[in-house]
C-alpha cells in the first residue's frame, strides 16, 4: 500500500513538472510572436518614417490642395468636373516640381484655416491673402499673385464711387475673407455705419448685387469677369482701386522645409517662364513686373 502510494505520488510530480515545462514553452512561443509581430512593421517598411511634411508629401506621391472651387478664374469646376483656373494650373506645376500629384480638397473660404490646421490638405493655395493676423496661425510662401481690389456697383448706380459713399448702405463681401477683415476694421471706423452681408461665394453676392438686395461689394476684376459674362449681370466696377493684396500658398506653422521647396518652386517657375505662361493663360495679360 505504502509503495504504491509513493509510486502515485512521484507519478503525479513528474506529470506537474511536465506540465509546467509545456506551459511554459507556449509562453515563451508566444511572447516570441508578439514581439516578431508588433516589429514585422518596422522591419517591412526598411525605412524610419519621414522626418518632415516636405519628406511625408514625397513618400506620399501627392500634395493634398484646399481651395474653394467656386472662385472662376482662379479655381472652378470645368465642364468635365475637374478642378481648373490658374490657383489649380500653379498648385499643378507645383506638385510635377517637387516629383508628387496633386490631389484637390474644394473648401469653402471660411474654413479653409480650420481645414489646414486639422490637415485635411497639406497647403492652401485659394487666393489666401497674405496678412499679419494669417501669419499667426500659418506661414506663407513668397506672393505669388498680386490682385487689385475695386468697388463694383449695378450699371445704373451713380451714387457709390468711393469708400466714404458705403455709410447707410448694404454692402456684400466674402465670408472670412481679407476684404470682409478689411471693411470691418478699416472702411467701418473711418466711414460711419453701413451693413456687411457676407457670403460663401462670389455668385451669390453678384446675384444680390444684380438685383438690388445688396449696394455694392467689393472684389477685384479678375474674378468678376468671367462670371459677370456668363450670367450678363449689369454691374460695373467704379473708382480706383481701394487696395491691392498679395496672395500667397498657405502652410501649417512649423513645416520650414516643406515651405522653403515651395518657394524654390514658385521661384524656378517664374525663372523659366511657366508662371508668366499660366497668367497670360486665365488673365489675358502678362503679370506686372516685380
Amino acid at each position: 500500500m505504502r509503495i504504491q502510494t509513493k509510486k502515485t505520488t512521484l507519478f503525479m510530480m513528474t506529470a506537474i513538472l511536465l506540465l509546467a515545462v509545456i506551459v511554459a514553452g507556449c509562453g515563451s512561443k508566444s511572447g516570441n510572436s508578439e514581439n516578431a509581430g508588433s516589429a514585422s512593421p518596422t522591419a517591412e517598411a526598411g525605412t524610419a518614417a519621414p522626418a518632415n511634411l516636405l519628406e511625408q508629401v514625397k513618400q506620399a506621391g501627392v500634395i493634398k490642395v484646399g481651395l474653394m472651387g467656386t472662385y472662376a478664374p482662379y479655381n472652378f469646376l470645368n465642364d468635365n468636373k475637374e478642378m481648373d483656373g490658374f490657383d489649380a494650373d500653379i498648385a499643378k506645376e507645383i506638385a510635377k516640381r517637387l516629383g508628387v500629384k496633386a490631389e484637390f480638397v474644394a473648401q469653402e473660404f471660411s474654413g479653409m484655416i480650420a481645414g489646414l490646421q486639422a490637415k485635411k490638405f497639406d497647403v492652401v493655395i485659394s487666393q489666401m491673402t497674405i496678412t499679419d493676423e494669417r501669419k499667426e496661425q500659418m506661414d506663407f510662401t513668397e506672393p505669388y499673385i498680386t490682385n487689385s481690389v475695386k468697388i463694383i456697383v449695378a450699371e445704373k448706380n451713380d451714387t457709390i464711387t468711393k469708400l466714404a459713399d458705403f455709410k447707410g448702405k448694404n454692402i456684400g463681401v466674402g465670408l472670412g475673407t481679407n476684404d470682409e477683415t478689411y471693411l470691418r476694421k478699416t472702411v467701418l471706423p473711418e466711414v460711419g455705419d453701413f451693413t456687411i452681408k457676407t457670403y460663401d461665394d462670389v455668385i451669390t453676392s453678384l446675384q444680390d448685387l444684380n438685383a438690388g438686395r445688396i449696394d455694392a461689394t467689393i472684389n477685384n476684376m479678375y474674378a468678376l469677369k468671367p462670371i459677370v459674362e456668363k450670367n450678363s449681370f449689369k454691374i460695373k466696377a467704379v473708382g480706383d482701386p481701394i487696395k491691392s493684396d498679395q496672395a500667397g500658398i498657405a502652410v501649417r506653422k512649423d513645416n520650414p522645409e516643406f515651405r522653403d521647396a515651395l518657394n524654390e518652386a514658385l521661384k524656378a517657375m517664374k525663372a523659366d517662364g511657366t508662371y508668366k505662361t499660366i497668367f497670360v493663360k486665365w488673365f489675358g495679360e502678362e503679370p506686372a513686373a516685380e
